[in-house]
């Protein structure tokens, strides 16, 4: 692609993104309530929830690197549109869902096509330079953060007058996307740099296998997978944990996740490159690695809800890992294999979709009965805050061994 083309192509890509991710939070602090239609046990909500976020993560587990796969073969124009398809349907299924068992058959169906990430940034990395690929990423970080902020806000004032409404609105948006791309979404990945679709590159466990001996990835694979679970258990105990705890309506929950998305904006957005220029892509994933597992604490601890806003600001550094991260490993795969690559680090955070959500409905389920002032409350929380510590750890370990090789080189070197 031209670099005249360059820049239509990722301002299509990143209003992709915010629209996936506008559809996506339209739903958030309403499905609870949805679910709450066919149970009225505590208990038995936070169960459903967990199964339901563990029906789509399982889903995307397997087809996150098949289709990564696929776009590195077909294009990533065909793939990325098939993929908002799929999401505009499963939003669909959920507005007309008669019953919890439709319910996860639209997850399935939306975990079966929800690549449109893995895409996204493999389309990403195809236009840009390795020194504007963090950048890029950071964007793409942005659109997210986006999408946040428009997202929970209407799905909860939508919510507030039925709770259909949003899964109508969210089903109507990924449609307008699809047909948007039909018309204006250029193809990234010309016919020469295609490779051939191996079953290697469409299995998820082989895939994440060969993306753990790449040359300067390694251990950050196992960074990715504990900072990853972490972050969806934060996810898919959000709106549970705050309705539980401090009685936070939809429209509450809408506001609060406003207050992430701005904040996702101004760092990704805004503050990324001057962050990465200021401390390299390696301190800024430590960096906020260590600010994640104090934010996770904080919100365990917090007494009151008003708190978690406090907490959402003064922890903006931890933001910045993710993109830098998702860097560090891109640089360590070929361009015709970024696809494939990028799709099987999707396909690991989808593994970690699958266990989050069980892990966080069974301890919401096991706290939910207790007094709003007990500190046990907060287990999932600080259950988080231990997974992104872990994940620090891992980290630190594997950028020490990594240098180590340069210092004794560069000690070993004469000097003149």
């Amino acid at each position: 692609m031209s670099a005249a083309g360059r820049k239509p192509a990722l301002a299509f890509i990143l209003v992709t993104v915010f629209l996936d991710v506008l559809g996506f939070g339209l739903v958030i602090p309403v499905l609870p309530s949805l679910i709450a239609q066919f149970t009225s046990v505590r208990e038995t909500q936070a169960e459903w929830y967990g199964v339901l976020g563990a029906a789509y993560g399982l889903m995307q587990f397997f087809a996150a690197p098949t289709l990564g796969a696929l776009s590195d073969r077909f294009g990533r124009r065909p793939v990325l549109l098939l993929s908002m398809a799929g999401l505009g349907a499963d939003f669909l299924v959920l507005a007309f869902a008669p019953s919890l068992l439709v319910m996860l058959i639209a997850r399935l169906i939306g975990g079966l096509t929800g690549a449109s990430f893995t895409v996204a940034s493999a389309y990403v990395a195809d236009i840009s330079t390795p020194e504007r690929r963090a950048s890029g990423f950071g964007l793409i970080g942005a659109a997210f953060g986006l999408g946040f902020i428009f997202g929970p806000v209407i799905g909860g004032l939508l919510g507030n007058l039925d709770v259909r409404w949003p899964f109508f609105a969210a089903a109507a948006l990924a449609g307008l996307n699809v047909l948007n791309g039909l018309f204006v979404l250029p193809e990234s990945l010309p016919a020469p740099r295609r490779s051939p679709l191996a079953w290697e590159k469409a299995n998820p466990f082989a895939a994440i296998a060969n993306l753990a001996r790449l040359r300067g990835a390694g251990v950050l694979v196992m960074v990715v997978a504990l900072s990853g679970l972490a972050q969806f258990i934060l996810r898919t105990s959000w709106v549970l944990f705050t309705t539980f705890r401090f009685e936070w309506t939809p429209r509450d929950n809408g506001l609060a996740l406003f207050a992430v998305g701005i904040v996702a904006v101004v760092v990704q957005g805004g503050l990324l490159g001057r962050i990465l220029k200021r401390y390299g892509e390696v301190r800024t994933v430590v960096l906020g690695l260590a600010v994640g597992a104090a934010a996770y604490l904080c919100y365990g601890l917090a007494p009151v809800g008003w708190m978690f806003c406090i907490v959402i600001v003064a922890s903006f550094m931890s933001y910045a890992s993710g993109p830098a991260l998702q860097a560090i490993v891109s640089k360590a795969v070929d361009a015709d294999a970024q696809g494939a690559a990028l799709g099987a680090l999707n396909a690991l955070s989808s593994v970690m979709g699958v266990v989050a959500p069980v892990i966080g409905g069974f301890l919401l389920a096991e706290v939910a009965d207790l007094p709003k002032s007990d500190w046990r409350i907060g287990s999932v929380f600080y259950l988080c805050a231990a997974l992104q510590a872990a994940a620090l750890g891992c980290a630190l370990w594997h950028f020490r061994e990594r240098s180590a090789p340069a210092v004794a080189a560069r000690s070993a070197t004469p000097r003149s």
